[in-house]
């Protein structure tokens, strides 16, 4: 198995290698699938500066292959994309040599359509060459391809980060313009595209030094040999040195190639038919079409078994340990052995069942945990709930201390509770007992009124005392003095 990248990615096998970094074929964990992902091999400033901007990138089109997702373990960085088998042009090329033109036309139209997605987005490619457009694996079918490796991709308007006098890109594919020090823009990446569909045409390398300086000095020149002339028109008005005369969008490059495709002759029945095959290999020992044969778990290298050892039963869930009082419960005897124990030792009663117990807590594939179901309680008998009530109230339960709704104890009542006259001077005022007068006669007995308990008040907010007198007397004097100098400089303007 594979080195298991930021717990996500399981490199399998290299598959291609580039300037800054190696192509490697990965399974994706989360997603479940087969990706290609780029491992940066250096670390400097500048090449990680690219390898950010390319990884950002991100184009939604059916023919353009750009960076789906990105990560970093320690000092290493990659970005995925998808996993495209067919290998590249340049394979094509090395199989089948010169292309038919119907089938150069049909790839030629996928680039450009992708090109003009990317352009749209206001990013110029910069590096169009064979060896990075990719085709699906199709076989005999409809040939597909995507325009990948943005590595140098940048913008338009963007800061450069090439240094003064120095041109990025691929030698031979350079437009006339990048040569001269321009500013990079979109008609490069269109002489470029003119460049691979001659490569495509003549199945080697287009001198395009020697094209350019047939352009400059005899215009527009005639079709080379095994061109139809109006593909020809069209691949000259890509390949055009002035970047002002040639086609200034992918767009219309696009739709002069459909015109010229409905002049070109039909494919004759004895033309061979053109087969993209797969350039990637079988997967190896230990991966299959659904991923490797045993993910890895937390806790335990990639490609170890995620089983108990050989020999070893798998471990089950603790067993709970029984009440106090209670007897062990003896293990069940193993599946297709006897009950009876050897030797004369008697069989195993059985043992009462333990409690239930709640089963043990599992990881699911996604990383979080699910709650274990609470644990059942024991039925209580009937006869509980089925007593006598008492002829005396039983008083109720006084509620834990501070909780919601319990009553205060303050407030509670008074009843069979002996109160003096003094008991609640603390809390009423109460009329001074009257003294008899010497010589008069008794009056009736006349009952005082009860006695009124004050009513709970809220607590009174203690309030923080202001600053001395000889403290606040300066500081309103000063704020008066500052307001008046204030309305004194509003009416002088």
């Amino acid at each position: 198995m594979g080195e298991v990248f930021a717990g996500r990615y399981e490199l399998i096998d290299p598959i291609g290698r580039g300037g800054v970094g190696a192509v490697w074929r990965a399974w994706d964990h989360r997603r479940r699938r087969y990706v290609a992902a780029k491992v940066l091999q250096q670390s400097d400033a500048h090449t990680l500066l690219r390898f950010v901007r390319e990884q950002a990138l991100r184009i939604e089109h059916p023919h353009v292959l750009a960076p789906a997702s990105w990560a970093a373990d320690d000092d290493k960085v990659l970005f995925t994309m998808d996993l495209v088998s067919g290998g590249s042009l340049a394979h094509v090329i090395g199989d089948y040599g010169p292309l038919p033109p119907r089938f150069v036309c049909l790839l030629l139209d996928q680039l450009l359509s992708g090109l003009s997605t990317v352009h749209a987005e206001g990013v110029i490619h910069r590096d169009i060459k064979p060896a990075n457009i990719l085709m699906e694996a199709t076989g005999t079918g409809r040939p597909h391809l995507r325009l990948s490796d943005f590595g140098i991709s940048m913008r338009k308007g963007e800061p450069r980060l090439t240094e003064t006098n120095y041109v990025v890109g691929t030698p031979g594919y350079f437009a006339p313009e990048q040569m001269m020090g321009a500013e990079p823009d979109f008609p490069a990446d269109l002489f470029a595209v003119g460049l691979v569909a001659l490569y495509l045409l003549q199945g080697q390398k287009p001198d395009s030094q020697a094209l350019v300086e047939r352009f400059t000095a005899h215009g527009t020149p005639g079709a080379p040999e095994g061109i139809p002339e109006p593909l020809w028109q069209v691949l000259a008005g890509l390949l055009q040195p002035d970047p002002h005369a040639r086609f200034r969008t992918a767009t219309g490059a696009r739709k002069a190639l459909t015109a010229a495709v409905e002049m070109l002759p039909e494919a004759g029945p004895d033309d061979e038919p053109v087969e993209v095959f797969d350039q990637i290999g079988p997967l190896p020992t230990g991966f299959g079409p659904d991923g490797p044969a045993t993910a890895p778990t937390a806790g335990r290298p990639a490609g170890s078994p995620a089983g108990p050892p050989a020999g070893e039963p798998p471990a089950g869930p603790p067993a709970a340990e029984p009440p106090a009082g209670q007897p062990t419960a003896e293990p069940p005897a193993a599946a297709g052995g006897s009950a009876q124990q050897t030797g004369s030792q008697p069989a195993a009663q059985p043992s009462p069942q333990p409690p239930h117990t709640a089963p043990p807590v599992s990881m699911s594939e996604t990383g979080s945990f699910h709650l274990a179901p609470p644990p059942r309680q024991q039925d209580q008998p009937q006869a509980a709930f089925q007593q006598q009530q008492p002829s005396e109230p039983v008083p109720a339960p006084a509620p834990p201390p501070y909780a919601v709704g319990a009553q205060d104890p303050s407030q509670a009542a008074t009843a069979g509770v002996p109160h003096g006259p003094g008991a609640t001077r603390a809390y009423t005022a109460q009329l001074p007992p009257q003294q008899p007068q010497p010589g008069a006669q008794p009056g009736p007995h006349v009952p005082s009124p009860p006695v009124q308990h004050a009513a709970p008040h809220a607590p009174v907010r203690a309030t923080r005392p202001g600053p001395p007198p000889k403290v606040a007397v300066p500081v309103l004097v000063v704020a008066l003095i500052c307001f008046a100098v204030g309305i004194w400089a509003l009416t002088q303007v």
